[in-house]
């Protein structure tokens, strides 16, 4: 029987158990951040909390948790359990959490049943992660940037972060960033009466061609199209994911390979492994080459995992406009020397027929396309050493945190480390927002930390095509730019550009970075969060003349917008084919720790 060995290796029943109690952990503590439950409190024992959750009028979960700064929670994973009917038995069952929360959360049957799949996957994954042979993060330390992304465990706030919906367990034993498997990349040849091609000034097709593939490769590719009766100068060549190959491109293009417009050229020679994102490949072969990112129609956390094709269009124009204020300015290049690998080239493919109807579902209009990005290897000086941001938040089958072990192997201690890191990731994001009016989502996928002697060296920024917005302000440094060039980055008024790094950074990674500190004695979660206070004033002192734009762009407000991102799925959009990608939900206001700081900076002072 298919995948018998697999499932008998991974389905366990007490591995089961202990990936559902940690998933119930997380979705209580996320739940109660976005106002989603309202447990009662019984009992308060020192820094404990016992709270019940009463889900019917004979059900209850008890569980004990600490409260947090930014109105966030610690639920103790291990102590959650179920009182009902006046017995007590174990909490084991995510789906069961999942199904009680329906009626009080407010979910549709339709959203609910949607969502029992996507945790379901998530928590086989987790089953696979948690029975993989995995090194310790003494040793994923010294790991290479790509083989270390196999470990991460997905996103540390979305409650179904690993869903994939579109995978079969065959993909997922395929494709899946964490079962390590590298592929080759399938290419075909696109008629350029069908394709665009867009790229950097100073890189043309043949060039980036020549680069990608072997001469080899492109021999045979040649040969193939002149055996359609076809000319190959009149066709582009472009890589696409075995997947959606497979699930989405002959179904959504027949018409194309029956005419020859399409033309399947076979497996190029290079060995591509896949990232968190599962549709960027790092190329093993010759890691100097370009980062490949290709669309997949899968839906994954919140969207579908395409390549949007306005976005795609102008990416290497964002990449020189992101670059180029970079270059003209001292301070990020010389100073942060801040890296941005660009997105060089890209092609997109418009569908025919989709494109001519009113409010098609956005999947439809994100189906064939690449984005070539600029290898970060290539960036890397010796001594040298590149992780993601989400890397930070790691901890190995025997809970040390991967942040531990850097902080013991740099001889820092944990507040000249994290000092250290604050001034290397928020310097440059902070020049970009108040010099520039333009900020990136510097969440733990696109922003790369450069260690040395494991200790924070300097900052890398990519993903440039779907997460930079600008201004509407009226700022100097952003005039020139076309009507076009703005509507496809977005503008964003002060408050939304803020909430960029606000939530996108502070929420969304340093809250469980600053948790996982504390939980290990490492840091108290004020000293944490003075030292990021103290990085943005000290920022602030070094640039006085921007003083106006400190104003707008307020990172010491009492109070921000809470952005939700379980409750965009579970209560505000649900599993709806719209027009747009959903964005995340606004409910409420979330108390801001760092207003504490505005006036007194002094670490500890809260």
């Amino acid at each position: 029987m298919l995948f018998s060995e697999e499932i008998q290796r991974v389905f366990k029943s007490d591995t089961w158990t202990k990936v559902n109690k940690k998933l119930i952990g997380k979705m209580l503590s996320e739940y109660m951040y976005e106002d989603m439950i309202r447990p009662e409190i019984l009992s308060e024992n020192g820094e404990g909390i016992e709270y019940s959750l009463q889900v019917t009028d004979s059900k209850h979960y008890h569980y004990i948790a600490q409260k947090r700064l930014f109105d966030s929670f610690d639920v103790k994973w291990t102590t959650v359990y179920i009182v009902e009917n006046g017995g007590r038995k174990e909490a084991d069952s995510a789906i069961e959490l999942l199904v009680d929360l329906q009626g009080g959360i407010g979910m549709s049957s339709e959203t609910a049943g949607h969502l029992i799949k996507e945790m379901n996957s998530t928590l086989i994954a987790d089953a696979h992660l948690l029975e993989k042979e995995t090194k310790t993060s003494d040793e994923l330390i010294h790991e290479d940037y790509a083989t270390l992304e196999g470990y991460m465990t997905g996103h540390p706030w979305i409650t179904y972060n690993k869903g994939r919906i579109g995978f079969g367990y065959d993909d997922y034993l395929a494709f899946a960033p964490e079962q390590q498997k590298e592929v080759q990349l399938s290419w075909i040849a696109v008629h350029k009466d069908l394709a665009s091609f867009q790229s950097v000034e100073g890189l043309d097709y043949e060039t980036l061609i020549a680069g990608e593939l072997s001469e080899e490769d492109r021999i045979r590719f040649d040969k193939i199209v002149k055996q359609n009766g076809s000319e190959p100068s009149e066709y582009y060549f472009l890589p696409v994911h075995e997947w959606q190959w497979k699930n989405t491109l002959i179904q959504n293009f027949p018409e194309e390979l029956a005419m020859g417009r399409i033309i399947p050229l076979g497996e190029g020679e290079d060995r591509y492994l896949p990232q968190q994102s599962i549709r960027t490949f790092v190329n093993r072969t010759n890691k100097d080459k370009h980062h490949v990112k290709l669309p997949m129609s899968i839906l994954n956390t919140l969207v579908y995992r395409g390549l949007p094709s306005e976005r795609t269009l102008i990416a290497p124009k964002v990449t020189g406009f992101i670059k180029g204020m970079a270059e003209k300015d001292p301070f990020l290049k010389d100073e942060c020397r801040v890296i941005l690998p660009g997105e060089n080239a890209s092609m997109n493919v418009n569908h025919r027929y989709y494109t001519q109807l009113k409010q098609a579902p956005y999947q439809y209009l994100e189906m064939l396309g690449t984005i070539w990005r600029e290898s970060i290897y290539t960036y890397l000086e010796d001594g040298e050493q590149a992780i993601t941001l989400a890397a930070l938040l790691y901890e190995d089958h025997n809970n040390k945190p991967y942040v531990v072990s850097l902080i013991e192997q740099s001889g820092l201690d944990s507040e000249e480390w994290m000092k250290q890191f604050f001034k290397v990731a928020m310097d440059p994001l902070l020049h970009y927002l108040y010099q520039y009016g333009t900020v990136f989502s510097p969440h733990g996928q696109n922003t790369i930390v450069v260690l040395k002697d494991g200790k924070p060296h300097r900052l890398a920024i990519k993903d440039f095509v779907d997460d930079v917005n600008i201004s509407d302000q009226d700022f100097p440094e952003l005039q020139g730019l076309s009507t076009e060039f703005k509507a496809v980055l977005r503008t964003e008024p002060p408050e939304g550009l803020t909430q960029f790094i606000f939530t996108g950074l502070f929420i969304c990674h340093l809250r469980y970075l600053s948790n996982l500190l504390m939980n290990n004695q490492m840091m108290e979660e004020e000293t944490f969060w003075g030292l990021l206070a103290d990085s943005i004033l000290n920022y602030q002192k070094r640039f006085p003349q921007l003083q106006e734009r400190f104003k707008l762009f307020d990172f010491f407000k009492p109070e921000l917008t809470k952005l939700c991102l379980n409750r965009n799925r579970m209560v505000d959009y649900g599993y709806s084919d719209d027009d747009d990608r959903p964005h995340a939900s606004e409910f409420g206001k979330v108390t801001n720790a760092l207003a504490a700081f505005k006036i007194n900076p002094t670490v500890g002072s809260i």
